[in-house]
Order: structure tokens, then sequence, then C-alpha cells
């Protein structure tokens, strides 16, 4: 597998100030290697699940994404990273986690854009980057959100007997601070593996995580819908 020569920096998905690299390369880089990856994932999980909806929509969003920031790539000339997803990317063990994915993913992907938009200046890059962030945050969030709320209110089973409710109110309150977190640009690196630690749903019960998700994606819609009236 073909590695690129600034892998760890692209993966880390935030500028460092202490590499040699120059800061619009960094941001420029960073952002099409991840828009690489979300196509490569969302791929993978059509390749095992088939052509289910969000992913076939996002993918080719994805596709769009990366073929917007290319030209400015060539534009500064920067040098376009490899894609080299499609061996790294693990597909999940069923369609519920690859929705619960699809939520982390977009949520790291709007904190990605508010680190790279602190650094630039330049107004062409910043309408790009403002553009993808939107995106996320506006379309592709609420849609994994959906699928994650459809799958389980559709499920004949929402029993969540032997899960502590107390338990499951503090797990809310924390989702919605780490949201918040990456809405504001203060998520770090600490809370982003948290965030998706917690997002997974093999890492705790799923059907009271299914319960947990509903509720916390509603009232991330729900304060969306406010601050867009405001």
């Amino acid at each position: 597998m073909e590695i690129n020569i600034d892998e760890q920096l692209l993966e880390s998905q935030k500028v460092d100030e202490s590499n040699s690299q120059a800061i619009l390369s960094q941001v420029l880089r960073i952002a099409v290697y991840d828009e690489f990856k979300a196509y490569e994932s969302y791929t993978k999980i059509i390749e095992k699940f088939g052509y289910v909806t969000p992913f076939v929509n996002i993918r080719e969003a994805e596709a769009r994404h990366y073929s917007e920031l290319i030209p400015l790539l060539e534009k500064y000339e920067i040098d376009v990273p490899i894609n080299n997803w499609a061996e790294k990317v693990e597909v999940p063990n069923s369609f519920i986690e690859a929705c619960e994915l699809g939520v982390a993913s977009e949520i790291n992907n709007i904190a990605m854009y508010e680190n790279l938009l602190s650094y630039v200046q330049e107004v062409d890059i910043r309408d790009v980057l403002y553009k993808l962030q939107a995106a996320s945050y506006n379309k592709h969030l609420p849609a994994f959100r959906n699928c994650v709320i459809n799958h389980y209110t559709s499920s004949s089973d929402l029993n969540t007997k032997g899960f502590n409710q107390e338990e499951l109110m503090q797990k809310l309150g924390e989702y919605q601070s780490l949201f918040e977190d990456a809405m504001s640009g203060n998520l770090d690196q600490s809370k982003l593996t948290e965030l998706f630690s917690k997002l997974n749903i093999s890492m705790i019960s799923g059907v009271a995580f299914g319960g947990a998700s509903i509720a916390f994606l509603n009232n991330y819609m729900d304060n969306k819908d406010k601050k867009e009236k405001e």
C-alpha cells in the first residue's frame, strides 16, 4: 500500500504549526484526504449492505466534495494526497453500526473544518471549506441521524430492561456536551476519541444505546431548528 509522506498529519485532521509543511498545503491536503476517506468508507458500506440510503446519496456528495477541493490544490500548486483509504477502512458489522459511524464521522468532519478554517485567509478556499462544512452539518448529519432513529423506532423490541436510566441520562448529557464542543470548534482529540467510542453501538448495549441515540439526536435537531429560527 502506498502511503503519503505526511500520512500522520493527514490522519490527525488538524493543522500542526510546528510542521515544516506550509499551512495552506496542510489545510488543503487534510481536507481532500478526509473527503477521500468518507467516499471510500461509504463505498465499502454500500458493497457490504447494498445500495442503501443515505449512504448512496452521501457517497455521491463526497465525490463532489473532493472534486471541488482538487482544483484548489492545483491552483496553489499543492500535490494531491494519495487516496489509500480503500485499503485502510474497516466496515462495521451491521447496518445500524454503519449509521452510527456516519453520525460520528460527520461530527468529526465538522470539527475538522472548524480547525482548518481558522488557518485560512484566502477567500476562494474559505468559501469551499464553509460549503463542505455546511453540507455535513445541514445534510449529512441529519440524514445519518434519521437513519439511526428510523432503525430503532421500527424495531419490534425496544425493551431497555436492565439498563440503568440514570446512566442513560448521564450519557445523553455527555453526547450533547461533546456535540456542542464540535459545533464551537473546541473538540480536542481526546474528546473526539471519546465521541467515537460512545457513538459506536458495538461498544455499549445496542438496544439501550438505540434509545439514547433517539433522544440525543432529536435534541440535536431541536436545538439546530431553534438556532436557525433565531
